[in-house]
């Protein structure tokens, strides 16, 4: 399979938010996205590409590391929620 395919189909997988199996038909089989991509992971592959993309785009000085995190969708275990806290009183 070539591996932009491959690509084209995580980036889309991740965007929707869909399950792997709902990937559409023009990337091929789900199952063999799948597998390739757990195997990049496995070996390293996703983490030397976003090095690799960060490495340029912060030598074209265009890189901002500034994140924006929203606490309205963090959920705290469902045996955190009955622990004694201190109130700082």
């Amino acid at each position: 399979m070539d591996p932009r395919t491959v690509v084209e189909a995580a980036a889309w997988r991740y965007r929707t938010g869909s399950p792997w199996r709902e990937i559409p038909e023009r990337f091929g089989s789900w199952n063999t996205i799948y597998k390739n991509f757990s195997r990049w992971a496995s070996q390293g592959v996703w983490a030397r590409v976003l090095e690799t993309v960060q490495s340029l785009t912060h030598q074209r000085g265009e890189l901002d590391w500034v994140a924006s995190i929203d606490s309205t969708i963090v959920r705290v275990h469902q045996h955190g929620a009955t622990l004694p806290r201190s109130t700082g009183g």
